[in-house]
């Protein structure tokens, strides 16, 4: 979601007029150094991952056709979604932290698809719950979202989605230049009011491993981000 440019790095030498060269530079330029990926590389790959981001709703229809949505479907299929809504993100997020750790740029290119599966399974989370539960009345929805706070976190989280997924597109990051940089920081909200959002549900059943589990993943990946931005932005040269 959000994009970041990648700047190469110079190789350097220790001879050289501008000094020594710094750790970044020589683990870059180092002869076990590993070849980067290019763009058409990562395009290959990305109908395999395409595939793969449906493996949930091929598994929900294998279920279906084998009795394996437990004695409450619509709850099954609801809290499901939800929760890979949540794993989508999490893999999203991890493209950049990923990409900079191995040196592999391009894999920015899987990231939009992944953000836009995290949008995806998050409408059929929210269709879901509007269907079975609401039975698509607004007023309906509306008096739920103002008396279940995680109703009402899950809404904030959603529509901070709706805001990223619509502005995915090369049309709008012309459009609004480093404005839409700014706005995709908007992922990150958006995860941890998804965790919290996971948690409140959680709670009611005093069940929370998995969303304890999803938000160390959440707060690692934050972590590693705000690491970077504090390595780029005071210590440039490490």
């Amino acid at each position: 979601m959000a994009q970041a440019n990648e700047r190469g790095d110079g190789g350097g030498s220790p001879q050289s007029a501008e000094g020594p060269p710094s750790r970044r530079q020589v683990l870059s330029s180092g002869l076990g150094a590993r070849p980067k990926w290019t763009a058409k590389q990562v395009g290959r790959v990305k109908p395999l991952v395409f595939i793969l981001a449906l493996y949930p709703v091929a598994y929900w229809i294998w279920l279906g056709f084998n009795d394996g949505l437990t004695a409450n479907p619509p709850e099954f299929l609801i809290r499901s979604s939800g929760v890979w809504a949540l794993v989508a993100l999490c893999l999203t997020l991890l493209i950049t932290p990923l990409r900079r750790l191995i040196g592999q740029p391009a894999l920015v290119r899987c990231r939009r698809m992944l953000g836009l599966f995290a949008f995806f399974y998050t409408v059929l989370h929210v269709w879901a719950w509007a269907y079975w539960e609401r039975d698509w009345s607004l007023a309906s929805m509306w008096a739920d979202i103002l008396q279940r706070p995680f109703i009402a976190i899950g809404a904030v989280a959603t529509l901070a989605m709706l805001a990223l997924a619509f502005t995915s597109t090369r049309g709008w990051i012309r459009r609004m230049g480093h404005y839409w940089q700014v706005l995709h920081w908007l992922v990150y909200p958006a995860a941890v009011l998804s965790v919290w959002h996971f948690w409140l549900i959680r709670a009611g059943k005093n069940n929370f491993f998995e969303p304890y589990v999803y938000g160390v993943v959440v707060a690692v990946l934050l972590l590693i981000r705000v690491g970077f931005y504090i390595r780029n932005r005071w210590l440039p040269g490490s």
